[in-house]
C-alpha cells in the first residue's frame, strides 16, 4: 500500500488541486511540502495535531517537510473560520510563541541532517515594501474573486478589516517565496485553508509559469460536527504544563463512541488494517478497548511512552475504584486559603479547574454530578473538610486530588 493510498483509507484527504501529480510526488518521496502554523499561543494544541501527524507520515515516506511559523502572518490574523477579529499580538509575544512551537515540533519531525526545516515568514514579510507588494503581488489577485470565497463571505456581514483582507495575499506570497527559495512544490493545510492555498498556487503559476500543488486535510470534527480539542477549561494543549499528560489521556479516553474509530484512523500510527478489523466488531466493551488504545497511542506520541503508561495505569486504577493513584491530577492548597480547615465546594471546584465558574459548579452539585471521597455532595453552600487527602469525582470519569501543603 502506498502512502497516498493510506492517506485515503484513513480519511485524511479533503481537497486536492491535482490528484495524479500529488500522488506521484508523495509516493516517490519527491514532495518538499509546507504546513503553516500561526503562533497565536505559547503552545501547539490538538487543532495542530493532525497536521503534525501528516508531516510525520510524509517524512517517513521520504518527503521533506517545511514547518512554516507565521511570525509575520501572525501579526495580521487569519479570518478563516473566525467571526471576530483576532487579538493583536506584539512582536515579542509572537517570537516567544515561535520558540515554543519549534521545541514541540521536534517531538514529531526529524530536523536532523537537512531532513526537514523550520522557517519563519517574519524573515521576509516584515521587510516587504508596501508599494512593491501592491505591484508585484497585488496585481495578480482579483478582489471580485476573493470575495466569493467562504472565508471572506462569512465576515462581510459582521465587518472585515482591510488588515485581515490581506491575509490571503500574505499566505500566497509565503508559498511563492518557499517555492523560489527552497523548492517547495506542495502545501498542506486544514480544509478551511483551501482558498488561501489556491491563491498560492495561482501566484506561482502567474509569476513563474510553474505548477505547484495543494491538498487540504479533513478537519477533525466530532459526530456533532464540532471541532475536537476543546474542553470546559479551553483548548487541549500539547504542553504538559498547560494540559497534563493525564488530562490529555483522559480527553481521548472519553471521546464519543461514534468518533473513536475515526480518531484512530486519522491521528494514530496503528496499522490501518488493524483499525479496520476493529471497526467490524465494534460494540459494547470493544469501544472502551478502542478508546484506551487511542488515548495511549496519542499520549505516547505527544508525551512519550513513560507518561502514557503512567496515565493508563492511573486511569485503570480509578476505574477499579482505587482513587489513591499517585498519577491523579492534583491541586495543592495553602493553609491560608482555608476557612476553619475547609473550603466551600463551589470555590474548590473553580480552584481545581474542574468548573469554569461557580454557577457551573452549582449546577453540577445540585444535579448530583459531584462526589467527595466517593460520597455525593449535594449542598452548594457546603464546605469540604480538607484536614486530609480529598478526591473529588466529577461525573463518572473525572477524578481530582486535593491536598493542603
Amino acid at each position: 500500500m502506498t502512502v497516498f493510498e493510506e492517506l485515503k483509507r484513513r480519511g485524511l484527504i479533503a481537497q486536492l488541486t491535482d490528484e495524479k501529480e500529488i500522488e506521484e510526488l508523495v509516493n516517490n518521496g519527491k514532495a518538499t511540502f509546507y504546513i503553516g502554523f500561526d503562533p497565536t499561543a505559547d503552545s501547539l494544541h490538538v487543532g495542530h495535531f493532525m497536521a503534525l501527524c501528516l508531516m510525520k507520515r510524509l517524512q517517513m515516506a521520504g518527503n521533506k517537510p517545511i514547518a512554516l511559523l507565521g511570525g509575520g502572518t501572525g501579526m495580521i490574523g487569519d479570518p478563516s473560520g473566525k467571526t471576530d477579529m483576532r487579538k493583536m499580538l506584539t512582536k515579542e509575544t509572537i517570537q516567544h510563541n515561535v520558540e515554543c512551537f519549534k521545541k514541540q515540533m521536534s517531538r514529531f519531525i526529524d530536523f536532523s541532517d537537512g531532513k526537514a526545516m523550520v522557517v519563519n515568514n517574519a524573515d521576509w514579510l516584515l521587510d516587504l515594501n508596501y508599494v512593491d507588494v501592491l505591484r508585484e503581488v497585488g496585481a495578480h489577485f482579483s478582489v471580485n474573486k476573493m470575495l466569493t470565497f467562504e472565508c471572506y463571505k462569512q465576515r462581510m456581514e459582521r465587518g472585515l478589516t482591510f488588515l485581515e483582507f490581506n491575509y490571503m495575499i500574505m499566505q500566497s506570497y509565503d508559498f511563492y517565496k518557499l517555492y523560489t527559495d527552497y523548492g517547495c512544490n506542495m502545501q498542506f493545510g486544514g480544509d478551511d485553508q483551501w482558498a488561501n492555498m489556491l491563491g498560492g498556487t495561482e501566484l506561482i503559476r502567474k509569476k513563474l509559469g510553474k505548477d505547484a500543488y495543494a491538498m487540504t486535510i479533513t478537519l477533525l470534527l466530532n459526530s456533532e460536527g464540532k471541532k475536537m480539542g476543546k474542553t470546559e477549561k479551553g483548548a487541549v494543549w500539547l504542553d504538559p504544563e498547560k494540559t497534563s499528560p493525564y488530562d490529555f489521556f483522559q480527553y481521548w479516553r472519553n471521546v464519543g463512541d461514534a468518533d473513536v474509530i475515526k480518531c484512530l484512523k486519522m491521528l494514530t500510527f496503528v496499522p490501518i488494517e488493524e483499525i479496520e478489523e476493529m471497526e467490524k466488531t465494534m460494540e459494547g466493551a470493544e469501544f472502551n478497548k478502542a478508546k484506551e488504545l487511542l488515548a495511549f497511542e496519542l499520549t505516547k506520541l505527544v508525551h512519550g511512552e513513560e507518561e502514557a503508561q503512567k496515565a493508563l495505569d492511573a486511569a485503570r486504577a480509578l476505574f477499579s475504584a482505587n482513587t489513591s493513584s499517585e498519577n491523579m491530577p492534583t491541586t495543592e492548597l495553602e493553609a491560608s486559603e482555608l476557612t476553619d480547615g475547609g473550603m466551600n465546594i463551589l470555590d474548590l471546584l473553580v480552584r481545581c479547574g474542574l468548573t469554569p465558574s461557580k454557577s457551573e459548579g452549582r449546577r453540577l452539585v445540585t444535579q448530583n454530578g459531584i462526589a467527595v471521597n466517593d460520597e455525593k455532595f449535594t449542598d452548594p453552600k457546603g464546605s469540604v473538610d480538607l484536614s486530609g487527602e480529598v478526591v473529588i469525582k466529577k461525573g463518572k470519569k473525572v477524578f481530582h486530588k486535593v491536598i493542603v501543603k
